[in-house]
């Protein structure tokens, strides 16, 4: 499993893109390309990768917040320029369809019955499993201030936890159990913050999970520039696995 970070940023930072993550495996379920998350500032730092425009089989929206679905009418465009023809598929959420279609005629009035290539959806929950695109993927709700779902993506070797945003609950805890590696958001070091996590908290949710790999995205653009050393040593005494805070374009194979 590939996983290339993106953007890792939150809504607002100046300096780096909304948090955005591709993940590809080859495995003996096949072979998957998905993009989790696709926020406003996040299309551009996909596209710098050279991309082949068939690749892509899948976009996962955590949630409906601008910051992690707002890039999708570019995203789409751009394909249509390229002149894709594959199928995407869009998974996320009971309303999934209804949002990316309202956003897409907002942004792009009549194109969407231009684009040349078809869109599907598929609508998830809680307490359910789907095989698709190589992984099996599986949900648990967050706590966050808009219904944030949380996925584990397995594939036949690695697992991966994506939290999208939201503070870690014991639903989120048992989806973890057993991950590779887990990619949480953590707004701050250790002042709470509705709705979202920190990176206390999130250490100890990895070590409670029994990851191999923790990266932290999403933080506060003034807590990470900041408060970026004591963040550094927090995530240096880390025992038992590899804590992370990843710059955008960051690889890291599992």
């Amino acid at each position: 499993m590939k996983v290339v970070f993106l953007g890792v940023g939150e809504a607002f930072d100046e300096n780096l893109a909304n948090t955005s993550i591709w993940v590809r495996t080859k495995g003996k379920n096949g072979t998957g390309s998905v993009l989790l998350d696709c926020g406003f500032t996040a299309p551009s730092v996909y596209w710098r990768q050279d991309v082949d425009k068939e690749e892509l089989d899948a976009v996962w929206i955590s949630h409906f917040h601008g910051d992690h679905f707002f890039g999708v009418p570019p995203l789409l465009l751009k394909f249509w320029e390229m002149k894709r023809k594959k199928p995407l598929m869009f998974i996320g959420q009971t309303r999934v369809e209804e949002i990316v279609r309202q956003a897409m005629n907002l942004a792009y009035p009549n194109f969407l019955d231009k684009l040349g290539f078809p869109l599907e959806f598929v609508p998830v929950n809680v307490n359910q499993s789907i095989e698709c695109v190589g992984f099996t993927w599986s949900f648990a709700e967050s706590g966050h201030g808009q219904r944030n779902l949380a996925l584990r993506l397995d594939d036949d070797k690695r697992t991966l936890f994506y939290s999208g945003d939201g503070l870690p609950t014991a639903d989120t805890l048992a989806l973890a159990r057993g991950c590779t590696l887990i990619v949480h958001e953590a707004f701050t070091l250790e002042e709470a913050v509705a709705g979202h996590g920190t990176v206390r908290r999130c250490l100890d949710f990895a070590r409670q999970a029994g990851a191999s790999f923790l990266a932290l995205v999403h933080l506060q653009r003034d807590e990470r520039q900041k408060r970026r050393e004591e963040i550094l040593n927090a995530l240096n005494e880390a025992s038992n696995f590899l804590a992370l805070l990843p710059e955008p374009g960051d690889v890291l194979e599992i």
